[in-house]
């Protein structure tokens, strides 16, 4: 298995959304239109690719000086556990550069995944959830 990643390289939802499924990952799957706002929108996306077929993403929005949001981090089942999240988190952190802070929030599921690729759990945060 020779897996390739790729920098800000335009995706379509339909793949994504397959990603998201496959990996568990709470997205609104449902709204193709949402998904590629999302995508759209975003401006650091790194993708995983097994030859044509996207098995991987890490979504974030980002200042490149100060802060990085990594909204999704997602690998399809089948290709858990090969290191390829924690690959999508180290491009992302090349790319944001050592004076960037990643924050993100997890999903209770993957509390103990994040420690051990590198996050330290933090106490001083805040949210105001979406409606929908």
């Amino acid at each position: 298995m020779e897996i390739q990643f790729r920098i800000n390289e335009k995706v379509a939802a339909q793949p994504v959304i397959d990603v998201f499924k496959s990996s568990g990952i709470n997205r609104p799957v449902d709204d193709i239109k949402r998904i590629q706002t999302m995508l759209d929108s975003s401006n650091l996306v790194i993708t995983a690719w097994n030859g044509s077929e996207l098995i991987g993403i890490s979504r974030s929005v980002t200042d490149y000086s100060y802060c990085c949001y990594l909204s999704d981090l997602a690998v399809k089942k089948e290709y858990q556990k090969f290191g390829i999240g924690k690959t999508l988190i180290e491009l992302t952190q090349q790319s944001i550069g050592e004076q960037t802070m990643l924050l993100l929030l997890s999903t209770t599921s993957a509390m103990e995944y994040y420690p051990k690729v590198g996050f330290e759990k933090v106490e001083n945060g805040f949210i105001i959830k979406r409606k929908i």
